[in-house]
């Protein structure tokens, strides 16, 4: 390269000289010449024509495809193509530029080194603007996929284009770190430090593309159930598996790309090999430190399989109303009816009752109690109350009833059961009933509300 360099900038110095004349080979700066100025000046000018003629026919492509109504990632294209173009240009401008002038100076040691530095700088900017025009060209690709997967509606596509995205990108990285390291001809000694550089990025990258495989996975599922809806068993069933599980291949992802990444270093490795072989103490101070931690790992596979609890139940537990928010690895948050959070470790859940008041349903029977006189009328009660259940936004037109539950020496105990959808219209639709049957007890029949009665005998009179 660097004989057809000399040869170039011979030819070119010799034609300067027949048109301008001698002059041109006069010493201006040191042995630098006027002609090697020239031939500075010329590939500079080279490169500053290219520049300006790629320039011009990226932005007539762009602007005919805007024109033609193209799709805006064949505009992407030419946009991506420009850039990396450009540096590769005037990377290699200056490479040529600086050629006359090094090959004036001689072959000094000094102008041997910067020579071989040049080289490489050139050899490292191509490739740099490559990879860059490679990545760009991922996002020009992805974003026609994602063009294409937008058209077909009713699939995954949209969510899969994005890791195919990114995996390309991670790919792209990879291959240049791998094809570019090399490039620049570092010292031998440095050769293991940049594989084990190298394979821990590769290590990384496939880490990250997992992680957002299981994701996008956890969203292609979870896409079809709407744990919103007021009929959600199914959801909430699918939401706490998936949940559950994502997590569990999450850590075993994290910890498998950790130890891939130890096991790289002989002196990581043999310590810990040393340790575990020579004290075999050590395990066994582990495992008991670590039981709890395992058994509630464990209990969490199991609430992911057998599911006594799952995502948006409705629990009482420790005497306390809510809502399964959270569901961990090691935990589970539930959220309270006053704004709290109880948070219980998963083994609770295997080890302990509890109330799931939506175990196979949402749906729930509520109960109101009243104490009344022994002279109520029961039958203009049941029409009473069957006028205000029944007018009710919260009662869900399946069951209510009115029975005589309790008599004691004082008063009658009544109960009266109805249904709701879930545990909160429960509870609203039974205060609604208290309230408004107080009301109807007391407007038409107050003499009936409990009473304490006494008998008094002549006799106690006398006395």
């Amino acid at each position: 390269m660097d004989q057809l360099l000399a040869t170039i900038t011979a030819s070119l110095a010799g034609g300067f000289a027949r048109v301008a004349g001698p002059a041109v080979s006069r010493p201006l700066l040191g042995p630098i010449t006027g002609g090697d100025l020239l031939i500075v000046a010329l590939y500079l000018a080279l490169a500053l024509g290219l520049h300006a003629a790629a320039a011009f026919i990226l932005g007539r492509k762009h602007s005919a495809s805007i024109d033609r109504g193209l799709a805006s990632w064949q505009r992407r294209a030419y946009q991506a193509l420009g850039r990396p173009l450009f540096i590769m240009i005037w990377v290699y401008g200056a490479y040529l530029a600086m050629t006359p002038v090094l090959l004036r100076l001689g072959p000094s040691p000094g102008i041997a080194s910067l020579r071989r530095a040049m080289d490489v700088a050139a050899s490292v900017g191509a490739f740099v603007a490559l990879t860059w025009l490679l990545l760009r060209a991922t996002r020009v690709l992805e974003e026609h996929l994602a063009a294409w997967a937008a058209a077909r509606p009713g699939t995954s596509d949209d969510l899969l284009v994005p890791l195919m995205g990114v995996a390309a990108r991670v790919l792209v990285v990879v291959a240049a770190i791998m094809i570019g390291l090399p490039m620049l001809g570092l010292p031998a000694e440095y050769a293991s430090a940049l594989s084990k550089l190298t394979s821990i990025v590769l290590i990384v990258s496939v880490a990250v593309l997992l992680f957002r495989g299981v994701n996008i996975a956890q969203t292609v599922v979870l896409r079809h159930f709407d744990i919103g809806a007021a009929d959600n068993l199914r959801a909430r069933q699918v939401y706490t598996q998936v949940q559950v599980i994502g997590r569990v291949i999450d850590v075993s992802i994290g910890v498998c790309a950790v130890a891939a990444v130890l096991m790289l270093f002989q002196e990581v490795r043999h310590v810990g090999t040393s340790l575990l072989a020579s004290a075999g103490i050590v395990g066994v101070i582990t495992g008991l430190a670590a039981q709890k931690t395992l058994s509630n790992v464990i209990a969490g596979f199991q609430i992911a399989l057998a599911q006594p609890i799952r995502q948006d139940d409705v629990l009482v537990v420790e005497g306390e109303w809510g809502r399964v928010e959270e569901i961990t690895l090691t935990y589970v948050v539930v959220h309270l009816w006053d704004e709290r959070r109880l948070i219980l470790p998963l083994s609770y859940f295997i080890e302990k009752p509890f109330q799931n008041w939506t175990r196979t349903s949402a749906a729930i029977t509520g109960s109101v109690f009243l104490w009344v006189d022994y002279a109520f009328p029961i039958d203009a009660a049941r029409a009473a109350l069957q006028q205000i259940v029944e007018s009710s936004p919260l009662w869900d037109r399946r069951f209510w009833n009115l029975q005589v539950s309790d008599v004691t020496e004082r008063a009658l105990q009544l109960r009266v059961l109805a249904t709701s959808g879930d545990s909160s219209k429960s509870w609203d639709l039974r205060c609604e009933i208290r309230e408004k049957f107080m009301g109807f007890i007391r407007d038409h029949h107050p003499e009936c509300l409990p009473t304490l009665r006494a008998d008094v005998t002549s006799s106690s009179v006398t006395r």
